[in-house]
């Protein structure tokens, strides 16, 4: 006589984690972009060198912050662990707020700076709302267990 188990039921959304993917390569592609960017608009515009140098140490703060965003999202994902899910959410603010100064605030924005930007927040958005939706799913789940 065989036993009955009980079925395991995968919560983990497979579009968030295509898009942490998708989202990890072209955060990359946009940092040395940036990076170039900022190479480029010190030696060609008339750029005040404290502005310059801020502007360089948040494209650092950011590519830090993103990169652990990442990891908890993907890790919070595929572990369907609601905290590292939420840790996640919360560092989408600071990247949300830091990429909306390289769009609108800083010194200098190239028209480039203005597509690269508006796809990472575009990638920031969906990535938002289906880790919510993702989380809820955790959560409603760990109330039947």
């Amino acid at each position: 006589m065989a036993a009955r188990g009980r079925q395991t039921i995968i919560l983990s959304s497979l579009p968030l984690q295509v898009l942490y993917y998708l989202n990890g390569w072209y955060f990359g592609f946009f940092w040395i972009a940036e990076a170039l960017m900022f190479v480029y608009k010190g030696q060609v515009l008339p750029f005040p060198s404290t502005n310059l140098a801020s502007e360089i140490v948040l494209l650092f703060l950011l590519g830090i912050i993103e990169v652990i965003r990442l990891f908890f999202g993907s890790k919070g994902n595929l572990t369907e662990r609601i905290i590292s899910m939420v840790v996640s959410i919360l560092l989408c603010l600071p990247v949300l707020f830091t990429v909306l100064f390289f769009l609108l605030w800083q010194t200098y924005v190239l028209r480039a700076e203005v597509i690269l930007c508006a796809i990472l927040l575009v990638f920031l958005g969906l990535e938002l709302v289906l880790g919510v939706a993702a989380m809820v799913s955790f959560a409603r789940a760990e109330t039947f267990r």
